[in-house]
């Protein structure tokens, strides 16, 4: 019989204290090694939170660790060096990010966007920006979505 945990860390940074200590302890597995192998897979993720899962093996005390990525706006945020966007719409604008930032932000949360192809995985991303107070290439977010679904940027976005 399997448990799954699902907590949020920081990565590269969980410690055996809450939110996993308390999760962890009654399960009876060694908290300290599941910490250990949290940090390592996740330290690409520093000053990110991070939703990971862990499996547990009631029978064999194992576990399995699945890291998640990080949310679309923690992503951005990081890519523009900043720790949020703006509290309210039209409260101003948080950043200005490159059409290739968000492509690359586009490509890390592949598995866990809908869009079939690049094109509508960066529009998703947009969108994000468009909530966040985050320009692309200088415009509002849905006026480059508009640019976008226009075809006026299909061969930067091509899969």
């Amino acid at each position: 019989m399997t448990e799954t945990i699902e907590v949020l860390v920081d990565g590269g940074k969980a410690t055996p204290g809450p939110p996993l200590g308390p999760a962890l302890g009654p399960t009876g597995i060694n908290v300290v090694q599941v910490v250990g192998a949290i940090n390592e897979k996740t330290k690409g993720f520093v000053g990110m939170k991070v939703p990971v899962k862990v499996i547990i093996d009631q029978k064999t005390k194992t576990f399995d660790i699945k890291v998640g990525t990080p949310p679309t706006s923690a992503l951005l945020f990081k890519e523009l060096g900043i720790e949020k966007g703006v509290g309210a719409a039209k409260a101003g604008m948080a950043g200005n990010v490159t059409l290739e930032q968000a492509i690359k932000v586009a490509h890390m949360k592949q598995d866990s966007l809908t869009g079939a192809d690049l094109k509508a995985r960066v529009l998703e991303v947009l969108g994000t920006c468009s909530s966040c107070g985050i320009t692309v290439e200088g415009r509002e977010a849905k006026a480059m979505q508009s640019e976008i679904r226009a075809g006026n940027w299909d061969e930067q976005l091509k899969d």
